[in-house]
């Protein structure tokens, strides 16, 4: 059964950014699209650059170390769809943004 875990309010993200948050010990790339919030492991698997750094363009967040692109609401490499992060699930209860680990 997933675990839910308070990861951040939501007004701590602002549209169109990314920010990075703790989730039981994971460090997880949190980010707000217009107003939907999504999750992504943090490391890219270039060269473990922090994706939640990266800049970050509708849906699509470019690693701030070598430019690997990788879509945030599923965790797939925009070139390769075949490499991906981690994604986890992300709810939002009042103010709190929830990330579902498993």
């Amino acid at each position: 059964m997933a675990r839910k875990i308070r990861v951040a309010q939501v007004g701590d993200v602002a549209p169109g950014e990314g920010k990075i948050v703790q989730a039981d010990g994971e460090q997880i790339a949190l980010f707000n699209v217009g107003g939907r919030f999504y999750a992504i492991h943090n490391t890219c698997l270039h060269r473990g650059g922090p994706l939640g750094e990266g800049e970050l363009e509708e849906t699509t967040v470019t690693c701030p170390w070598h430019g690997w692109q990788y879509d945030v609401a599923t965790g797939a490499n925009v070139r390769n769809p075949a490499v991906k992060v981690a994604s986890f699930n992300v709810k939002v209860e009042g103010a709190d943004v929830l990330v579902e680990l498993p």
